[in-house]
């Protein structure tokens, strides 16, 4: 499945379920399900005393990417080429610095 095509799916999905909502509630959705990745990862792992037994739940993980494609979807923006673009990004710092990071 191509993200295009995912990205479609989610739109096409909200419309048919009357999830439409704001650019701002969007994004705030985004931020708390993330939080929730956040959550899980920190309590399973015992705040980092037990990395080994770190765990996420799948669906946390598909709430993000719901989450983030409503987002592009709500700015008209192609989540494909966004993530085309982020990865040159950081081919070219590690290109030109050697590290991803940027500073």
């Amino acid at each position: 499945m191509d993200i295009q095509k995912v990205q479609r799916q989610v739109g096409d999905f909200a419309e048919e379920n009357n999830l439409e909502g704001t650019v701002e509630f969007r994004i705030m959705d985004l931020v708390s399900e993330v939080g929730e990745v956040v959550k899980d990862a920190t309590k399973s792992a015992d705040y980092g005393n037990k990395p080994e037994k770190l765990e996420v739940k799948e669906d946390e993980i598909g709430d993000v990417f719901f989450s983030l494609f409503m987002v592009c979807n709500n700015l008209g923006i192609n989540a494909e080429e966004a993530l085309e673009t982020a990865l040159e990004k950081y081919r070219d710092r590690i290109y030109e610095k050697g590290d991803p990071g940027s500073k």
